[in-house]
């Protein structure tokens, strides 16, 4: 397998993971560029890599600089917006972890929130009253869990993770 090849594959299977974490193929493919481009990259030079259009290429653009693992830059002399990949992949991590937070388990806790407050439920129903209180308890336990994630010294996680996995 050469450069172009392993480059290929390696866009292509980023792609695919993040259809698994919950985000489009094309979002995650235009992160793989970036993250192994040793320069910023323009909107033309991702649209003509995955041969997408402008409004596709714009919309994840915005979408990866909202989630902050890309960053605009500028060249001198360009008047073009140039984009840049987080390389820390610790920070790459914590953000994800972030947003996927902010988008899944801040509206369950909210729901399950709601839900507690209703009148009368733990009357008609004990298990759908300790099922729902055992998954207010569970969530706010992981709400802080991944808190204290997203707060941590990029250092001190890795460090962890090491240690969790030996």
């Amino acid at each position: 397998m050469d450069y172009k090849e392993g480059k290929a594959l390696f866009i292509e299977r980023w792609g695919l993971l993040g259809t698994q974490w919950g985000i489009s193929r094309t979002m995650a493919q235009i992160h793989a560029i970036l993250l192994i481009s040793p320069k910023p990259l323009c909107t033309e030079d991702l649209m003509q890599e995955l041969l997408i259009s402008r409004g596709n290429a714009s919309m994840n653009l915005k979408t990866l600089l909202d989630w902050e693992i890309v960053h605009k830059t500028h060249i001198i002399g360009d008047r073009k917006e140039y984009y840049i990949a987080e390389k820390d992949i610790w920070i790459v991590l914590r953000q994800v972890i972030r947003q996927r937070k902010r988008k899944e388990l801040d509206p369950m806790v909210d729901i399950l929130q709601e839900v507690t407050k209703v009148q009368g439920v733990c009357e008609k129903s004990s298990e759908f009253c300790r099922m729902v209180q055992e998954l207010r308890q569970f969530s706010q336990k992981a709400d802080v869990v991944l808190d204290n994630l997203i707060e941590s010294d990029p250092n001190w996680l890795s460090k962890t993770f090491f240690k969790l996995i030996r």
